[in-house]
């Protein structure tokens, strides 16, 4: 073999040379950081109103379709209204028969009322003709009654958008018969948009006692703007605001319900969509590390410490996500000022020499 070396260099042969792997390092510190939380969220508009009919009748025309931005008091749908009509016209006849009843007893009462001053006429037959008078008078508040009810029913066969937003789903096609309890569609108050998402207990109290001062109240108004993030990683443009902590646990996923509110003034989100909101949580006095200096040995996580003779030291640490996708936080295992191997840290062997 020794010849053979000898051969191959005298025919001018380059031998293999050996080369040394580089590697870079980190120093440990501790530091402040925001670690990006992510919940699972629906969106839901920040009013939105179920339209069913207040009355029954033959639904005539639809006048929006789905999807539709409509503005509020504007004609959605309409209901046959001949019956309302009749209704109240006679509900008006009916209030003129009453005013002319009111009209000769009022005239009774008052010829009553002269002739018992000059004791022509008993009081019996004075306060019979008043009595008279006033169920006349009672008589004309019930028929009007009657004539606003009619006039209410009538205007509930026009139905219009009781707000500004967007028409969903129309299960209905005109020609049926609808009543009180049939859902026509549902508008969508889409200016606004909630996010709804649960946050667990523990991490609720995190947040809170986070340098957030008062009750949850105060702290709400002191949380930073949140992010949220369509179903296919795509950032909603417009930033929100965490509206709403309920103040209950549920019992069984020990979550608490959290809402924050969206600017929709594009109408790009819709109610239903799915999505995650990202609520940024500021994190002090923690150690944080690249992941990919975390070796994982099944159910352990190394690193490898650079020693004083700069050879390298497995060591176990324990971590727990800082959420960034690219960092880790360790919570024990190293301490400030350990030098840690970090790319390459796959390829380090127990005492093998990583600083030249």
């Amino acid at each position: 073999m020794i010849g053979m070396a000898v051969g191959m260099t005298a025919c001018g042969l380059d031998m293999p040379k050996v080369v040394q792997s580089s590697y870079e390092t980190l120093t440990i510190e501790k530091k402040n950081i925001v670690m990006p939380v992510r919940f699972s969220a629906k969106l839901k508009g920040l009013a939105d109103v179920t339209i069913s009919p207040q009355v029954n009748g033959q639904l005539m025309s639809i006048a929006v379709s789905e999807g539709q931005q409509v503005r509020k008091g504007q004609t959605l749908f309409v209901i046959d209204s001949r019956n309302a009509q009749l209704d109240l016209e006679a509900a008006e006849a009916n209030l003129q028969a009453a005013l002319a009843s009111e009209n000769s007893a009022k005239l009774e009462y008052e010829s009553n009322k002269n002739l018992f001053e000059k004791k022509i006429v008993s009081s019996y037959m004075l306060n019979n003709s008043e009595n008279s008078y006033k169920q006349a008078q009672a008589a004309v508040s019930q028929a009007r009654a009657s004539v606003s009810r009619a006039k209410v029913n009538l205007g509930f066969c026009t139905i219009t958008a009781p707000l500004d937003g967007v028409i969903g789903e129309i299960p209905v096609r005109a020609g049926i018969q609808v009543s009180p309890g049939t859902q026509l569609t549902i508008v969508s108050g889409n200016q606004q948009m909630n996010a709804e998402f649960s946050v667990s207990e523990s991490l609720l109290e995190e947040a809170v006692a986070s340098g957030y001062t008062g009750n949850v109240e105060d702290a709400i108004k002191q949380f930073p703007d949140v992010t949220f993030l369509m179903k296919g990683g795509t950032e909603y443009p417009h930033k929100g605001r965490i509206t709403s902590i309920t103040g209950v646990v549920n019992a069984t996923t020990g979550s608490v319900a959290c809402k924050a509110t969206f600017p929709n003034p594009e109408g790009q989100l819709y109610s239903g969509i799915q999505g995650t909101v990202v609520l940024p949580v500021a994190v002090s006095d923690v150690m944080v590390i690249p992941q990919n200096a975390v070796v994982r040995l099944q159910d352990r996580s190394l690193v490898y410490k650079v020693q004083p003779d700069s050879t390298a030291t497995a060591v176990t640490i324990t971590t727990e996500s800082a959420m960034s996708g690219q960092d880790i936080i360790v919570t024990s295992g190293l301490n400030v000022g350990d030098k840690i191997v970090t790319i390459g840290a796959n390829n380090v062997q127990e005492g093998q020499r990583v600083l030249f």
